[in-house]
């Protein structure tokens, strides 16, 4: 009798943020204001896992880590705005598990995380939710006559005309 199969989850790398805001400036200069984090674009129907990783905020202290996330999402209120399903640590990376959206809308995800030392981070992650699903033809494509857009061997609209 064959035996199941099991699987180790490990989040996508693909929607990672790293948090690199703790290098040292010289003396005499100012820091510069880091570019605000932001994670790939979601669409309204997908739920996906994404990463926020604060390693460069514990190098040097070997066994601290995460030991608690708070997540506040702006804006909210709107059955459609984007949810949280879950939040989980995986080392020095945190892992959040988000659905819905409003296309056109760029949320923005307050993330605070305590560490076992007690420690407390908190930055702002920019989410934006596009419309990724249906992706709309030019108006010149050609069309069979139930409206079904014909498209070449890449899957690329023919445009009439062109």
């Amino acid at each position: 009798m064959p035996t199941t199969a099991t699987h180790v989850w490990r989040p996508s790398g693909a929607r990672r943020v790293v948090l690199d805001g703790f290098a040292p400036v010289p003396r005499g200069t100012v820091a510069a204001a880091p570019a605000p984090l932001a994670w790939p674009a979601k669409d309204p129907a997908d739920v996906l896992d994404y990463e926020l990783e604060i390693s460069a905020a514990l190098l040097g202290n070997h066994g601290d880590g995460i030991s608690t996330i708070d997540v506040t999402i702006t804006p909210s209120g709107n059955a459609a705005d984007l949810t949280l399903n879950s939040t989980t640590a995986d080392g020095p990376i945190a892992v959040f598990w988000f659905g819905a959206g409003n296309i056109g809308t760029v949320y923005v995800v307050q993330i605070s995380i305590g560490t076992n030392s007690g420690r407390t981070l908190s930055r702002a992650v920019l989410l934006p939710v596009q419309a990724l699903t249906a992706v709309t033809a030019p108006v010149s494509s050609l069309t069979t006559d139930s409206g079904a857009i014909v498209t070449d061997q890449n899957g690329n609209p023919i445009l009439i005309g062109a």
